[in-house]
């Protein structure tokens, strides 16, 4: 009797089974309304394709925008839209007197502006900002060792000086430490690192301006760092640069907890 009594307990599950998957099948699926970008921006959208295709490089001249509105089919005013926002976006611009836009690069400037602004919307904090520095920078100044020129050495022990040079209270004194950082990049010439590292330093300026001045010796031991790591850049010795440098991003955080400022702090642009 056992084994009839397992069967029909087999055959309810699968009866059970086959109406809840015709239940499922009758229910409607549900999708959200698919929104149809602008006409503006699937314009903006090709011309940026060709751009990235190489397609379109740096100095090329693009067609006027009603050539431009005729191959695409859309109005002229369409054509101009698009056009303001590759513009902003830094790749095309219009030359003084021209008439015609021309593609460009944007400038390492715009994209840091971005950068920064895009890790102060994603609430990103300073502790964060500094692992990335420990991990970037002290590469960047070994690299500088290796690489650097005169010029460079010239222009970084003049940063150096005008931050010794600087009064408590300095408001540039910060723009003058971020500058510090950024001729290390351009000495240590790989683009990507300065792309990379450019909105670092910059986003940090305002909590180290509360902090600055805030701790004893700070800009005593902000100065030594310095000098430390132009002399090891001047001897070529990436090691030494290296190890500066590190120490001195650390005494970055170090001045953080004293001036009493959480590492939790978002960062900002101002």
């Amino acid at each position: 009797m056992a084994q009839p009594r397992a069967r029909r307990s087999t055959a309810g599950a699968s009866a059970t089974s086959t109406a809840a998957k015709a239940h499922r099948e009758l229910e409607p699926l549900r999708f959200e309304p698919v929104e149809r970008d602008p006409a503006y921006t699937r314009v903006a959208r090709a011309i940026e394709a060709k751009i990235l295709a190489r397609e379109l490089r740096a100095g090329d001249a693009l067609p006027p925008e009603m050539d431009l509105a005729q191959q695409f089919r859309v109005h002229r005013s369409t054509v101009r839209e698009a056009l303001r926002r590759l513009e902003s976006a830094g790749l095309v611009k219009r030359p003084p007197g021209a008439k015609r836009m021309v593609v460009s690069r944007p400038a390492a400037a715009e994209l840091a502006s971005g950068m920064r602004h895009a890790l102060v919307l994603h609430d990103v904090t300073f502790v964060e900002v500094w692992e990335a520095m420990m991990v970037i920078e002290p590469e960047v100044a070994a690299l500088a060792a290796a690489r650097r020129d005169q010029q460079d050495l010239q222009a970084l022990t003049a940063v150096h000086e005008a931050f010794k040079s600087s009064p408590k209270g300095d408001p540039h004194a910060v723009e003058v430490v971020a500058r510090f950082f950024e001729l290390l990049g351009a000495a240590a010439r790989n683009r990507v690192l300065v792309l990379a590292k450019q909105s670092l330093a910059r986003v940090l300026a305002p909590s180290l301006a509360r902090m600055i001045d805030k701790v004893p010796q700070a800009r005593s031991r902000i100065a030594d760092a310095q000098r430390r790591i132009i002399g090891a850049v001047h001897d070529k010795n990436a090691e030494e640069a290296r190890r500066w440098m590190s120490k001195h991003v650390r005494d970055f955080k170090r001045g953080y907890e004293l001036a009493g400022i959480s590492p939790d702090t978002p960062v900002s642009v101002d």
